[in-house]
């Protein structure tokens, strides 16, 4: 097999396990890139990155602390994940594709602006509290468990919340907050979809 060919194998299988969701989250570990690609990985995910410009789509990177790091060791990136996202803005008529109900969405909405306002976390009571004025307590339970299931929100022993890995990758919190205030256009990211 030449070496073009080789490579090309090897973006296909990145794609392959990059864009599949194992269990409930998104993308994969880089150990696990490493473990089907080779020690080379990240020339093979530039290489589909590439690929995915032009669909409009982007691999995202997190790290295991949730840092950005311009310079990564190696061993950084075998404990980050790898998935991709769009790189534009959902419209609010693809909401749908989300996979979400839409008092889901609206849940998470009022959820991420309450907690952005709050620099980030705020107590769960606070958060249930202002979410009773328009859902019912089952409902609340419910979507705020999923959202820490899939990465959108942490909980501390404490019954703190906090913003979660996926909201600070995939949500752009200030277009939602503008949105909610009614000074923005049209979009929100709402990239949150249903990775489920």
């Amino acid at each position: 097999m030449s070496e073009d060919a080789s490579l090309a194998k090897k973006v296909r299988k990145a794609a392959q396990l990059i864009m599949y969701q194992h269990h409930r989250l998104p993308g994969v570990k880089g150990y696990e890139l490493r473990k089907y690609i080779g020690r080379d990985f990240m020339k093979v995910v530039s290489l589909l990155q590439r690929k995915l410009d032009d669909l409009g789509l982007e691999v995202k990177t997190v790290y295991a602390d949730g840092l950005e790091h311009h310079n990564p060791t190696e061993d950084e990136l075998e404990q980050a994940r790898f998935y991709v996202i769009s790189k534009a803005p959902l419209q609010m008529g693809d909401a749908s594709l989300s996979g979400w109900r839409i008092d889901t969405l609206a849940v998470f909405a009022a959820t991420v602006a309450y907690l952005t306002s709050k620099q980030g976390r705020a107590p769960r009571r606070d958060v249930e509290e202002l979410l009773q004025e328009k859902f019912p307590d089952w409902k609340i339970d419910q979507d705020l468990n999923r959202f820490i299931r899939r990465g959108y929100l942490d909980e501390d022993q404490n019954g703190v919340l906090f913003i979660g890995w996926r909201t600070r990758v995939e949500i752009d919190r200030k277009r939602l907050l503008d949105m909610i205030a009614g000074s923005s256009p049209e979009k929100v990211d709402l990239e949150a979809g249903p990775k489920s």
